[in-house]
């Protein structure tokens, strides 16, 4: 996999990204992102496509840097879908973010790869074809191009590279939820934060470098969700352990949990983030929180930056479980809620009964929610001001509805109109919201397996 434009790196090979050898027309698009040298990414048509080959209405890309002024380099995003441009209602927003910390590589490429498979694979493979009809997923393979750009010397460990052009980790960066984070926030920050303003993303994946695993929610904590039991634990931690696991047990390596030398033991290859060590501003909590998108973070070798010719291993061993995490998009429920005369409500809040959160989940400008929830039984508890609670209950199957949550629209049955309903941005205050609750919370008590992961990894940190 190496080529023209490899920088050689002391003791490995050329860096990763200059020319892995993905064939046209994906290679033309790597180039977009830094990678492929001797491509030139042709000009987007009036779409935004860059795929004639393939389909000018599969691709679509831009840059966050419509949102923000980013340092030397654009933060480039691919979309692919039926609708790529836009949101279509009922159809779920999915992301994938790499190369956060520049000298952590496999990521950026093996979203590359997963570009390439998606896209020719289309009307081909059953499983992807229904994914791409089913699913919109955005594609940002590399947060850090600046930092990714300043490694010098790849290192298996660490490389100046980590943090952005300003010196500052981005995955430190984030408003914080359980105490104040008083750094200076970067234009890759804000231009994210921005960007997940614009879609309403359901499920997210963060690509990492360093470690072997699958680590939820949350990074950061207090006594409320956990910490005195050496855990973290969000109202959803039974959907988040099930996210870890469905990308864990497809990696044949990462479910093992003990791979890299000099490293924690992880059982079955997942592990709670602050279990594993507490860090503030990090992006998996912002989006769960403040973005209302499920997040978990994923380590993908135990080398940050390994030689390139091991590539087309990682490639293989992520393969089904990068797909398989995109589907998982589709858990759950999702449905519009209108008032009596069928128009749909925004900013309208709608949870689940024993599973709210401290930043309430609301409904987007066309009335849509999307709820992550395993197959069970349910009370959604819909909340219009100046009306009481407007409860219902569900049943989500065992079996999956074939690429697509549960749909249950709600008629809420108030009379007149509710044009009172603020359309302003109903977002929380980026402060630290869980500050003032108290120790006691749903989301501490634990179950047998929590208990027992807590157990070990109090013998082994």
């Amino acid at each position: 996999m190496s080529g023209p434009g490899g920088r050689q790196a002391a003791g490995g090979g050329a860096r990763p990204g200059r020319e892995h050898g993905l064939r046209p027309p994906v290679a033309r698009v790597a180039a977009a992102f830094g990678s492929c040298a001797g491509f030139r990414l042709p000009p987007p048509g009036r779409d935004g496509s860059v795929f004639e080959e393939c389909g000018p209405k599969l691709q679509f890309y831009h840059s966050l840097t419509q949102y923000w002024e980013v340092c030397e380099r654009n933060l480039w995003v691919l979309v692919v879908g039926r609708f790529p441009k836009e949101h279509r209602i009922g159809i779920p927003e999915f992301k994938y973010v790499a190369n956060m910390h520049g000298d952590e590589t496999v990521g950026r490429e093996l979203l590359l790869h997963l570009i390439e498979h998606l896209v020719t694979n289309d009307g081909k493979d059953f499983e992807i074809t229904n994914l791409i009809r089913s699913t919109r997923i955005h594609f940002l393979p590399s947060m850090n191009p600046d930092g990714f750009e300043a490694v010098m010397k790849p290192d298996c460990f660490y490389s100046n590279g980590r943090e952005n052009n300003n010196y500052y980790d981005l995955n430190r960066n984030f408003p914080d939820a359980f105490e104040f984070n008083n750094v200076s926030r970067q234009p890759e920050t804000v231009a994210v934060m921005e960007w997940l303003k614009t879609e309403t993303f359901v499920l997210s994946a963060n690509l990492h470098g360093g470690a072997l695993v699958a680590s939820y929610p949350f990074d950061n904590g207090v006594p409320a969700t956990g910490t005195l039991h050496s855990r973290s634990l969000t109202p959803d931690d039974d959907v988040f352990q099930h996210l870890a696991h469905t990308y864990a047990s497809r990696n044949p390596t990462m479910k093992k949990g003990d791979q890299c030398k000099n490293k924690m033991n992880f059982p079955n290859g997942i592990t709670n983030g602050y279990s594993w060590y507490p860090l503030k501003g990090g992006m998996q909590d912002y989006n769960y929180i403040w973005a209302q998108c499920f997040e978990i973070t994923l380590e993908l070798s135990c080398c940050k930056y390994p030689h390139e010719e091991k590539l087309p291993f990682f490639w293989n061993k992520n393969k089904a479980s990068l797909i398989e995490y995109i589907k998982q998009v589709h858990l759950g429920i999702k449905g519009q809620v209108f008032d009596q005369n069928g128009n749909p409500l925004p900013n309208v809040i709608v949870e689940v009964q024993d599973r709210k959160h401290i930043c309430p989940y609301r409904t987007n400008k066309f009335g849509e929610y999307y709820l992550l929830l395993l197959p069970g039984s349910y009370v959604i508890n819909v909340t219009v001001p100046g009306h009481d609670p407007y409860l219902t209950k569900v049943v989500i199957p065992e079996k999956s509805q074939n690429f697509s949550a549960l749909k249950k629209d709600i008629l809420l049955p108030f009379r007149g109109q509710l044009d009172s309903i603020p359309v302003s941005n109903p977002s929380c205050p980026k402060i630290p919201l869980y500050s003032d609750l108290p120790s006691h919370s749903a989301a501490t008590k634990p179950g047998l397996f929590l208990f027992l992961v807590t157990v070990f990894h109090i013998f082994v940190k």
